[in-house]
């Protein structure tokens, strides 16, 4: 039998003749519960809107995308084609072609980006799904284009508005100076057919049209896009088919995957993430202050116990040990009901929608062993630390 882990649950769930003790036990008790159902919530809360945000990511950017290195286009050609259809793990590819352009409606003007995207584009990326008005690009509409939300806000302008077209502007390319402004731009005029609805930055910023509509708007040849974006049909084999594309299509290209194109995004989610944990974090370290208090307060009200139990060969080690255990106990005790309480909100959140963003928008919230592990962890850490730190005020003068 562990001795000083024997009197350690003693001294815990036994009542102390002395009721302040008792109260203040409870106090720290209560605060490891409140700290660590606070520090539970905060994490599942910041991973649901984690998950939130990168299923907007999935829907819009691609497993895998590649450009050009040089310029902002190239020739897909029989040669890159034959790459793609080889490489095993490909589940599908979409030839797409971006640019800046100049937006003009009922004499309210935008600058934004066209995406031109060709016939496969939905089996790689589901930016169908997200049209909320009208409908997806359909070929039998050749000038039909779907704009973002934001774009269609700002110039005021519907679906199947016949009366007046949809304006794009793009510079003519070409070398010198402009003589003649009427002549420096390719224009198209085109019919919205569908609105989307994403991110607000995603919203403001594309106009989705036909790969051919697009190559006509920047004077381009039909082999000519700006990148290729793919779909692979494992994620564990992502990694295996990058390095094989890097390799067949050379130094030419640039292979990168959805959290490079949006590292920014990424590190700003790691970083809140991590100034989060810390914060709640603190939040803890004080609560835990509390229970430093209460074994202080337990070591002064049990010192004639702790006289005898030295007198019959007890050593300070061991009496230190048992207030270790102690304050052990408490923490793992509080840990236990408040990560408890917080699984069980959770999973009510989940299933009941218990919060809300918005009328028709739950809070996002995710269970995952992950957090738990953190809390855990953070939790018995410091409440061997704070029963470290009390039980180091037993001395041999004190039992003595």
């Amino acid at each position: 039998m562990n001795f000083p882990l024997y009197i350690a649950k003693r001294y815990l769930f036994s009542k102390s003749s002395n009721n302040t003790i008792n109260i203040i036990t409870l106090i720290a008790t209560i605060g490891v519960v409140v700290g660590t159902l606070a520090l539970f919530i905060v994490l599942s809360g910041f991973s649901g809107l984690r998950v939130f945000s990168i299923g907007f990511l999935n829907t819009f950017d691609p497993d895998i995308k590649i450009t050009s290195l040089k310029g902002k286009s190239f020739d897909f050609n029989t040669s890159i084609e034959t790459v793609l259809l080889e490489q095993k793990g490909i589940a599908s590819y979409s030839k797409v072609l971006e640019e800046r352009a100049f937006f003009e409606f009922n004499q309210k003007t935008h600058v934004a980006y066209i995406k031109g995207v060709d016939s496969n584009y939905t089996r790689v990326n589901s930016m169908d799904t997200t049209v909320y008005v009208g409908t997806w690009l359909d070929p039998k509409i050749p000038q039909g284009v779907v704009i973002g939300n934001g774009i269609s806000n700002t110039l005021s302008v519907g679906v199947f508005n016949f009366l007046d077209p949809l304006k794009i502007y793009v510079p003519k390319p070409g070398k010198g100076y402009i003589t003649n402004p009427k002549n420096a731009f390719n224009k198209i005029n085109t019919q919205p057919i569908g609105v989307f609805a994403l991110t607000d930055e995603v919203d403001k910023t594309f106009t989705f049209v036909s790969l051919e509509l697009a190559q006509e708007l920047l004077s381009y040849k039909t082999s000519k896009i700006s990148a290729l974006e793919v779909k692979i049909a494992n994620s564990k084999e992502r990694d295996f088919i990058i390095t094989e594309l890097k390799n067949k299509l050379g130094n030419e290209f640039k292979v990168e995957t959805r959290e490079q194109l949006n590292a920014v995004f990424y590190k700003m989610l790691n970083t809140e993430n991590l100034v989060l944990y810390l914060i709640f974090t603190l939040v803890l370290i004080i609560a835990l202050f509390n229970v430093i208090g209460a074994i202080i307060m337990m070591i002064l009200d049990k010192r004639e116990n702790l006289k005898t139990l030295y007198s019959i060969g007890t050593t300070i080690k061991e009496i230190k040990r048992i207030f270790i255990y102690q304050g052990i106990l408490l923490s793992v005790y509080g840990l236990f009901i408040g990560l408890s309480l917080g699984i069980i909100l959770i999973l009510l959140q989940k299933k009941y929608q218990l919060f809300m963003i918005t009328q028709h928008l739950p809070y996002p919230v995710e269970l995952t062993l992950l957090n738990i592990v953190i809390v855990m962890s953070t939790i018995l850490v410091l409440g061997f630390l704070a029963a470290k730190i009390a039980s180091s005020r037993i001395s041999k003068k004190l039992v003595e």
